[in-house]
C-alpha cells in the first residue's frame, strides 16, 4: 500500500510557521512601540512564523513587548556618547557583550530578518545580523538621524524615514537605500472612542478636551507649565494631564493647594487602555515632542502644543520634529523665551476658539502622515510589505487593516 501523499497546504503552513523575524530597538517607549505597530501589521497579513524582540535589560523595555505577546531575548547594552565621558569607556564593554549576546541568540533562531527600531541597544544585534548574513532594515522616526541609525544604516539593505527629508541627513552613499514609510502607530490608538473617552472621565459633550502627555516617567517642566497655565484655561476647557508616575502626587498636592476645580482638572500618573479613548476625546494634544508622540497625534488628525525637550543631554531632537510640525501646520512649537504659561495657554485657545485655525491644522495633520509610497494605507501596512515581500512571504499584499480616520470635530 502507497504512503499517502502529503497535503500540500498544510506542508506549506508548517514552512511559514518555523520562519523567525527579529526585532530590535529600546531605551524609551519611542523605540518599542512602532515596532509593535509593525509586528502586529505583520499579524493581520497572516505571518504565523516566529517573532522575537532583542532589547535592553530595563524591565520596562521587557514588560512594554512581553505584555504585547512577544518573546523578548534582553542583551547587555552601553549608551553612545559624541562628548568625552569616562562612562564610554565601560559601555564599550557592554556594547561588546551586547554584540557577541546578540550573535549568539541570532545564530540559535536563525531570523529571515531584523528589524530595528533605533536606540542605543539596537547596534550590537544590527551588526551581529550583518556578520551572520541576516539582512537588517532599520527605521528612523525622527528628522534627523540619531548616532545608532547612522551607525545600523553600514549594514542595513533598507533605511526606512518617517520624515520627508531625513535622507539628506545620511552621507550620500547611503541615500539609495533610502524609504520613507512614515512612523508606525499602534491600531489601538484607532479605535478609541471619544464617547467612552468623556464617559470615563466625566466630561459632558459642551466642553473641549485637552490631553497633555509628559511621557510615560512624566516631564517636570511640562508639569510646572500646565500647573502655571490651568488660570487661563479654566472654564475654556477640560484639561487632561498625564504627570508620571513619579510626580503624581506632587502634582495634586500642588493643584489642590491652588483651589484647581475637579470640574476643569484630572491628574492621572499614567494613562494605559484607556488612552485611545482619551485620545478620541480630545480636541488638541499638547506635551513633548518624541516623534512617536508627534505621529499619533498627527495620525490622529490632533492639533498639538509642543514643547520640545531641549537643552543638555538631548541631541536636539524634539526641537526638530516640533519645529517640522510647526513647519507643516499642525503644531505649534514652544522652545525657550516662549516656554511659559501665557504662551501655552494661548496655543491652545489658538485652536479651540478659531474653528478655521483648528480645521488647518487637521488638514496638515493629515497631509503630514500621508506618504505617496504607501497609498492610503498607514506606515505599519506598508513596512509590513516591505519585510514580507524581502523574506519571500506567500501573500505579500496586507488585509485591509480596518483602522478608521477619525473624524471627531472641535468640542
Amino acid at each position: 500500500m502507497s504512503a499517502a501523499k502529503p497535503d500540500l497546504k498544510d506542508t506549506e503552513h508548517d514552512l511559514h510557521a518555523r520562519i523567525c523575524l527579529a526585532f530590535t530597538g529600546g531605551g524609551t517607549g519611542g523605540h518599542i512601540y512602532p515596532g509593535l505597530a509593525v509586528i502586529e501589521a505583520l499579524r493581520r497579513a497572516g505571518f504565523q512564523g516566529r517573532i522575537v524582540w532583542l532589547g535592553s535589560e530595563k524591565e520596562l523595555d521587557r514588560r512594554i513587548v512581553t505584555e504585547a505577546g512577544i518573546e523578548y531575548f534582553a542583551i547587555p547594552s552601553g549608551k553612545f556618547r559624541r562628548s568625552l565621558d569616562l562612562r564610554n569607556l565601560s559601555d564599550l564593554t557592554r556594547i561588546a557583550a551586547g554584540y557577541f549576546a546578540s550573535r549568539s541568540i541570532l545564530r540559535q533562531i536563525a531570523p529571515a530578518l531584523l528589524f530595528s527600531k533605533g536606540g542605543y541597544v539596537s547596534v550590537p544585534p544590527c551588526c551581529a545580523a550583518a556578520s551572520l548574513g541576516i539582512p537588517v532594515f532599520t527605521h528612523e522616526s525622527d528628522t534627523t538621524p540619531g548616532l545608532a541609525t547612522r551607525l545600523n544604516a553600514r549594514v542595513a539593505e533598507k533605511i526606512l524615514t518617517s520624515w520627508e527629508g531625513t535622507a539628506t541627513f545620511l552621507p550620500e552613499g547611503y541615500r539609495h537605500k533610502v524609504i520613507r514609510t512614515g512612523n508606525p502607530v499602534r491600531r489601538s490608538l484607532f479605535e478609541g472612542d471619544a464617547n467612552r473617552g468623556r464617559t470615563l472621565l466625566g466630561i459632558p459633550d459642551a466642553i473641549p478636551v485637552v490631553l497633555v502627555l509628559g511621557g510615560s516617567q512624566g516631564a517636570q517642566e511640562v508639569n510646572r507649565l500646565v500647573l502655571d497655565a490651568l488660570p487661563l484655561l479654566e472654564g475654556r476647557c477640560f484639561v487632561v494631564h498625564q504627570t508620571g508616575t513619579e510626580h503624581y502626587q506632587e502634582v495634586v498636592a500642588t493643584a489642590r493647594s491652588r483651589g484647581v476645580s475637579d470640574q476643569w482638572y484630572r491628574a492621572m500618573p499614567y494613562i494605559g487602555s484607556e488612552l485611545p479613548d482619551i485620545m478620541a476625546a480630545a480636541s488638541v494634544l499638547a506635551g513633548r515632542a518624541g516623534a512617536g508622540s508627534v505621529w499619533e497625534a498627527a495620525s490622529l488628525l490632533k492639533p498639538m502644543v509642543l514643547v520640545p525637550l531641549s537643552g543638555i543631554g538631548t541631541r536636539g531632537d524634539q526641537v526638530e520634529n516640533a519645529a517640522a510640525a510647526q513647519a507643516a501646520g499642525a503644531a505649534r512649537s514652544l522652545t525657550g523665551p516662549d516656554v511659559h504659561p501665557q504662551a501655552f495657554a494661548a496655543a491652545v485657545l489658538h485652536y479651540l476658539k478659531d474653528a478655521q485655525a483648528y480645521d488647518a491644522a487637521r488638514n496638515a495633520c493629515r497631509h503630514l502622515t500621508v506618504v505617496e509610497q504607501a497609498g492610503s494605507g498607514h506606515a505599519a501596512d506598508f513596512i509590513a510589505n516591505l519585510i514580507l515581500a524581502r523574506i519571500g512571504w506567500k501573500d505579500k499584499s496586507l488585509r485591509p487593516s480596518g483602522m478608521k480616520e477619525q473624524s471627531h470635530e472641535r468640542a
